[in-house]
């Protein structure tokens, strides 16, 4: 079995609990160990969410510590490069592009960072960055709101987890009514990240 640190980075509305608690349910069903703490901030109003998960055999804390991160699964640009200490040299980054600039640049006190500058940042540690077009996808599936779940499937790609399990978890967590767009999304999701 595999050791996962994973940060999930978003913002207030993305869904940053929901596909943690999704990602920790498909890993005890395989027989890991996890442990998760959420950090919500100013959640409702924009604000920065961040989720740490542990998953491995053996888990004891569910903090993970600078430099440890085997992985950052960014549902916004700019959070990821928030995360970037987490991030171990030669981890890895899913980064969905999109900007949801915070209130300090809207009110035109801060510049919101260029993907130049983002991706600068996250060079510092790994050339593993997969950059997806995950709020466009979510668009053409037809519901913003799966953006969650397509990067959900973006990560599977990365863990020792069957697309079965993942699917089994997903259909836990959701509501009839919206599963059929859910599993959609990601299945995109898979199929946008090319190994």
């Amino acid at each position: 079995m595999n050791n996962y640190n994973i940060i999930i980075a978003g913002v207030g509305g993305q869904g940053v609990i929901l596909a943690g608690n999704i990602i920790g349910d498909a890993a005890i069903a395989s027989g890991y160990d996890v442990k998760k703490t959420d950090t919500i901030g100013m959640a409702q109003r924009g604000g920065s969410v961040i989720s740490h998960l542990r998953v491995a055999p053996k888990i004891y804390s569910p903090v993970i510590g600078e430099s440890q991160a085997d992985i950052i699964l960014s549902f916004e640009k700019m959070e990821a490069a928030r995360c970037f200490s987490f991030l171990k040299p030669g981890g890895i980054v899913i980064l969905n592009n999109r900007e949801m600039p915070p209130l300090s640049v809207g009110c035109g006190m801060e510049k919101y960072p260029s993907d130049e500058e983002i991706m600068a940042v996250l060079r510092q540690k790994t050339d593993s960055i997969f950059y997806v077009e995950g709020t466009q996808k979510a668009g053409a599936i037809g519901n913003l709101k799966v953006l969650n779940i397509f990067m959900l499937g973006c990560l599977s790609r990365f863990m020792d987890i069957e697309d079965k399990v993942w699917r089994e978890c997903i259909i836990k967590s959701l509501p009839a009514k919206i599963l059929a767009i859910n599993i959609t999304a990601f299945e995109t999701g898979i199929e946008s990240i090319k190994l």
